[in-house]
C-alpha cells in the first residue's frame, strides 16, 4: 500500500504510485514532511521548465510564493490549463485549494520561477 495516500483514497485512485509527483518528478518537488495526515511538498519550476507527466493523488491547500504563467497538460498532450487565459494572476502570496490532479505535466511559459509549497490532506476527515 502506498504510504501516502489512506485506503478510501487509494481505492477510488486507478494510477500507479510510479506516476506520484515526487517519483516521477523528483527534480520538481521536494517532500517537506510527511504523517500518516498531511504529506508537505515544495514545487519549484524555473522559467522554461517542463515537469515531466506525474500525478497529486490527495487534495490539499497551495501556499503560492511565487507565481509565473504556465500551462498544463493531460496525458494526452491536450491543454487543461493556460493560465494566460484564466484571467489575472494571483496577488502573492496566495492560499489556493487544489483537488487531486489526474496524470498532468506542467510547462512554465512565464519570466519568473514558480514556487508553491502544498499541503496534501491524506484522509477526508483530517480535521476532525
Amino acid at each position: 500500500m502506498s504510504q501516502h495516500a489512506s485506503p478510501a483514497v487509494l481505492e477510488t485512485w486507478p494510477w500507479p504510485d510510479s506516476m506520484d509527483a515526487l517519483v516521477a518528478a523528483p527534480a520538481y518537488h521536494q517532500r517537506l514532511l510527511e504523517n500518516e495526515r498531511v504529506r508537505v511538498l515544495h514545487t519549484l519550476i524555473p522559467p522554461g521548465a517542463i515537469v515531466p507527466l506525474h500525478t497529486h493523488r490527495c487534495p490539499g491547500v497551495a501556499y503560492v510564493l511565487s507565481w509565473s504563467d504556465f500551462i498544463r497538460r493531460d496525458h494526452h498532450g491536450n491543454v487543461l490549463l493556460d493560465s494566460r487565459r484564466a484571467g489575472s494572476p494571483p496577488k502573492i502570496p496566495a492560499v489556493q485549494w487544489m483537488d487531486r490532479l489526474p496524470p498532468h505535466t506542467v510547462e512554465n511559459v512565464g519570466q519568473s520561477e514558480i514556487s508553491i509549497l502544498i499541503v496534501e490532506l491524506k484522509e477526508a476527515d483530517a480535521g476532525k
